[in-house]
């Protein structure tokens, strides 16, 4: 099962960070004309390579501690080309292009997700 494990998972992990920059993109554009709204997003190489790194379980000592688990991404915020006056940083020309581009992008994921594992059933089926 780990060798299904290794073979998926950079699949996988693309997919839900690309899920999660599309919310935030989205989240940039419905909050474009919000005063002091700062558009924020995830660099996708450094989540990818974050992701793909073993994970130690973080243990909580006390229940009213705040699980870490909400956030699994590096969310920053985007710098401006031109500042807004009323303190938005939210370029809707921009905006609009990166949501266009991750959308490809998870579908090109998504794409190479289902070739890998038509790969593995074929292989596991010995065609």
């Amino acid at each position: 099962m780990q060798i299904f494990k290794n073979v998926l998972q950079l699949h996988s992990e693309s997919l839900g960070i690309r899920e999660q920059r599309s919310k935030l993109i989205a989240g940039n554009i419905a909050n474009g004309s919000t005063p002091n709204f700062k558009a924020r997003d995830i660099r996708f190489a450094d989540a990818v390579t974050k992701a793909m790194e073993p994970q130690k379980p973080v243990l909580k000592t006390h229940s009213a501690h705040i699980d870490l688990e909400d956030s699994p991404y590096d969310v920053g915020y985007r710098q401006p080309v031109q500042a807004s006056e009323d303190g938005n940083t939210v370029e809707m020309s921009v905006e609009q292009i990166q949501f266009s581009e991750n959308v490809t992008r998870y579908q090109i994921s998504l794409s190479l997700l289902n070739k890998k594992i038509n790969g593995l059933m074929t292989a596991i089926k010995g065609e």
